[in-house]
């Protein structure tokens, strides 16, 4: 028999927060302040990888070289001061969240970010105080679709991949979570069609959608019998 739901991960960027464009920008801009022509197209569609991943995929740069940790540095600083301040979470991600706590599911945010911005962003989308834990890039050796954030938010929750549902965007949450053994609804909100997404379990338009529907959903049908999380 298979084991009950015990844990949700959420992706942020994109997932519960409005950011995807936004991070895109900050690098396009980061890059070009430093002479370096990207395609923001090709980096649009990098979105949801780490830094790591995205720098050389674009640009050909290695995020801990010297031109690229400077690349990375700049990005960040546009973000923080320019880009942040202006998100917004999407429609019904509090209230998702919320949702899983009262089904007695710990909820985990499992992020690229960097531990700084997952911090913010958490704030954005009003979940700060509803997440059991968080991981990011800091938590990781190699970030998504690496399996490496997954696995130190199974960690975190204390359950297996078969006890978990990822939570996410893009294609390399979808990755991230199958090379960790979780299955993963995926939403529409961040900019991908459903053929990118097709390898979730479900596909949803964002945080509303999947709350509007909860109980025709995984989520549901595997009901924990008690919040088992401890600190």
């Amino acid at each position: 028999m298979q084991p009950s739901l015990k844990a949700v991960l959420f992706d942020v960027d994109g997932t519960l927060v409005d950011s995807n464009d936004a991070h895109a920008a900050a690098w396009v801009r980061a890059f070009t302040e430093y002479g370096v022509a990207v395609g923001p197209a090709h980096v649009r569609r990098c979105i949801g990888m780490g830094g790591d991943k995205l720098m050389p995929e674009v640009s050909g740069i290695e995020e801990d070289s010297p031109r690229g940790q400077a690349i990375s540095k700049r990005r960040g600083e546009l973000f923080t001061r320019e880009f942040l301040p202006k998100l917004r979470s999407f429609k019904g991600a509090r209230e998702l969240v919320d949702a899983i706590g009262e089904r007695g599911l710990i909820a985990v945010a499992a992020s690229s970010a960097s531990k700084e911005d997952l911090k913010a962003l958490l704030k954005v989308a009003g979940v700060d105080d509803l997440m059991d834990e968080k991981t990011s890039s800091d938590d990781a050796e190699d970030s998504k679709p690496d399996p490496d954030i997954i696995r130190a938010a199974l960690k975190r929750a204390k359950a297996s991949p078969v006890e978990a549902i990822m939570i996410g965007d893009t294609p390399y949450d979808i990755e991230a979570a199958r090379r960790a053994g979780v299955g993963t609804i995926a939403f529409r909100c961040g900019g991908w069609k459903d053929e990118d997404l097709r390898d979730a379990i479900a596909i949803y338009d964002g945080p509303w959608d999947l709350l509007e529907r909860i109980s025709e959903s995984r989520l549901h049908e595997r009901r924990a019998s008690a919040h088992s999380f401890q600190t």
